[in-house]
């Protein structure tokens, strides 16, 4: 999965582009976890389809519930990565990044430090 190669450093991007379109028609199939999973892999590799994080975004917003605390904690890392890649744009997410950033920081489930690493570089961008 997305995950596993953004994880082991696998990260072209026609390898990427072709798990973004599977992705994206079979969303609709995706479980919470994986779906922060995939929008996290997707951030960690410097993904800049805006297309891909939207559809995403708009799947995760409709389904914010579903999500544990520490999926909730990706989601945040995402949403910051979102905010950082395309400035101009208000993303689904957008609208729950204080929520999720509370949920990142004060939940009893620590984010991991590379999660806490990503987290303070991309506050630190904007």
């Amino acid at each position: 999965t997305a995950w596993a190669f953004a994880t082991a450093g696998v990260a072209t991007e026609t390898f990427f582009g072709a798990i973004a379109d599977a992705a994206v028609n079979r969303i609709g199939e995706f479980n919470s976890q994986e779906l922060a999973n995939t929008v996290w892999a997707f951030a960690c590799v410097g993904w800049d389809k805006f297309n891909m994080f939207v559809t995403f975004d708009s799947a995760i917003g409709e389904r914010l519930g579903d999500f544990t605390d520490i999926e909730k904690s990706q989601l945040y890392l995402d949403a910051l990565y979102v905010r950082v890649k395309f400035p101009d744009v208000e993303f689904p997410l957008s609208r729950h990044l204080e929520s999720l950033r509370s949920t990142c920081t004060q939940n009893e489930t620590a984010p991991s430090q590379l999660q806490g690493d990503v987290s303070a570089v991309l506050e630190q961008l904007g």
